[in-house]
């Protein structure tokens, strides 16, 4: 089998096994070409298609390339060897694409997955432990920018080579780019040096529960996704999306990934507070949207607010980080937009989806069926080496194409994160049903204990979702002397409207929630905060509990003797 030669090496630990790996490319899960030569082949065929857009920058991806050429024989001027890590600390810019090329190019590790909601402090500490080679930061970003400085503290930290400090985007080309980032005059490119199965992507997993851990992954990883996902959703050249999640998310970045495989465009979601999402869908002819659901939500609202959405273009929106409501799916489909429901981590991609053709309740009640190039098992909680058969909840183990190829310089919680088989061990909860289709029920470790009864908060937070007045919701224990853990379901309503929470308790009755599963508490509060990947941030509810800011009302449960 022709393979790429490999002309250095990155000396970083990983779980690649040249077993494995050469039956992912006879079966064609991986195949022999990196990110950025597959980019370098469209800027070939069709230089002049536009690659990436932001509200300030376009750029081809005959410009995208050259680029990331460019910035190729800066980085090994510089002293950089395959496996330095290059870290991004950006809100969504066009210029995310030519770090993620040049990354691919030579075999240097991209890390964009440093949000905006971290401060400067975690973003030095993440650079310490990564020993970053070069830093690009964008002044003036991130929790803290208004008291802290991040360039003032990356002085502290002695892997660095490299700081380059960026000013707010405005409108800017190829050429003004090139400049910002103090690229050497574009002459003859030095030969890549990537290989497919070089780690290119480092991202550090949001940290909702602990230490943040960094996932490794190649080329190819990040790749087996991409194709079966455009495959199965018809994607193409011609393709335009959107993604509302930024590229320091696995969901935005992955839009990015997906978009380069096919040759289509990405635009990337920068809009300040207040402009209209629906304007620039239209303006753009986006054709399919990456968000969760809060976006899906204020995109019908504003649909609803202009009275027409007059979007001929777009077919799709990913509604990804939690269950998509009935609400949210109804109105999609009532203005010719087919949600997508998935379900993926940073580990293992979006390697579930439902598809084009299902109905409603499944893309409401289930996460779809896996991809081609990898699978889903439903495992013990008590012993993850022993499968459950369909429809019963477990663990869900996943392997494959897309896998991650272990955490970055943690080899402890690579081994203890995959059960004998070489299951990785998700720490999800769900169920398989006989077609195959995957509903999430919970986490592991997000387990209400009452009274040694399991109640697993996501069934309670998506069957909340589907009352109207309803814009977020969470179930979090409150402590209990006698039980141990109680169930408090925490709203937050739509605006101007309140909810009653008998008429909760009713919804919840009616829509199959198991009597012992029932909240007993309830709180209404003005703002539920979401993670930079648009989950719920429950831990940001808990002070508020225990100083008394939010007070939950008792509501006793039917039909239980407590």
């Amino acid at each position: 089998m022709t393979r790429h030669p490999r002309r250095n090496a990155q000396n970083l630990l990983t779980r690649f096994n040249k077993l494995q790996a050469d039956r992912f490319y006879e079966a064609g899960v991986w195949q022999d070409y990196t990110i950025y030569e597959r980019a370098a082949e469209h800027a070939t065929r069709t230089p002049d298609r536009i690659a990436v857009r932001d509200s300030h920058a376009t750029l081809s991806y005959a410009e995208l390339v050259s680029l990331a050429d460019r910035m190729a024989t800066d980085f090994r001027d510089l002293g950089l060897v395959a496996g330095d890590r290059i870290a991004v600390w950006l809100p969504s810019r066009v210029e995310m694409a030519i770090f993620l090329l040049v990354c691919s190019r030579d075999g240097y590790v991209l890390c964009p997955s440093l949000h905006r909601n971290h401060t400067c402090e975690e973003i030095a500490g993440l650079l310490e432990r990564a020993k970053a080679r070069v830093l690009v930061a964008q002044a003036g970003y991130g929790a803290d920018a208004d008291v802290a400085d991040i360039f003032k503290l990356a002085e502290g930290v002695e892997s660095l080579r490299r700081v380059v400090r960026l000013a707010d985007p405005s409108t800017r080309d190829a050429a003004a780019i090139a400049v910002t980032l103090d690229l050497p005059d574009d002459g003859v490119p030095l030969p890549p040096s990537g290989h497919p199965d070089d780690v290119a992507y480092l991202a550090f997993t949001s940290g909702t529960t602990g230490e943040p851990k960094g996932v490794m992954h190649s080329n190819n990883t990040l790749l087996a996704n991409a194709r079966p996902f455009s495959a199965d959703w018809g994607f193409s050249a011609d393709s335009v999306s959107y993604t509302l999640s930024p590229l320091s998310h696995n969901l935005g970045f992955g839009a990015l990934v997906m978009t380069i495989e096919i040759g289509g465009e990405i635009v990337l979601h920068d809009l300040v507070r207040g402009q209209s999402v629906l304007d620039r869908l239209r303006e753009t002819g986006t054709s399919f949207v990456f968000g969760v659901p809060a976006h899906a939500m204020d995109l019908l609202r504003e649909i609803d607010e202009a009275g027409a959405a007059n979007l001929d273009t777009l077919k799709g929106f990913r509604v990804s980080g939690a269950a998509a409501p009935s609400s949210v799916v109804e109105g999609l489909l009532a203005f010719g937009i087919r949600p997508q429901s998935g379900y993926g981590m940073t580990e293992a991609g979006s390697h579930h989806y439902t598809l084009p053709d299902d109905g409603p309740e499944r893309i409401v009640k289930t996460s779809g069926r896996v991809c081609d190039g990898y699978e889903i098992g439903i495992f013990s909680v008590e012993d993850p080496n022993i499968p459950l058969p369909a429809n019963q909840v477990g663990q869900i183990g996943g392997r494959g194409g897309s896998l991650m190829l272990g955490y970055f310089g943690n080899q402890a919680a690579t081994e203890t994160s995959f059960n004998r088989d070489g299951w990785f061990m998700t720490g999800d909860l769900g169920r398989l049903d006989t077609d195959g289709y995957l509903a999430i029920t919970g986490r592991i470790k997000d387990i209400i204990i009452r009274g040694g009864h399991n109640i697993h908060p996501a069934r309670i937070e998506q069957l909340a979702l589907r009352l109207p007045a309803i814009e977020r919701a969470a179930a979090i224990p409150v402590k209990d002397a006698r039980l141990g853990e109680r169930v408090c379901i925490v709203v937050m309503p739509k605006k101007d409207t309140h909810i009653d929470p008998v008429e909760l308790l009713d919804h919840l009755r009616a829509h199959g929630l198991s009597k012992y599963d029932m909240p007993e508490y309830f709180a209404e509060v003005d703002e539920i905060p979401l993670s930079a990947n648009g989950k719920l941030l429950k831990r940001a509810l808990l002070p508020g509990l225990d100083n008394g800011d939010v007070v939950p009302v008792r509501i006793p449960r039917p039909e239980m003797n407590t």
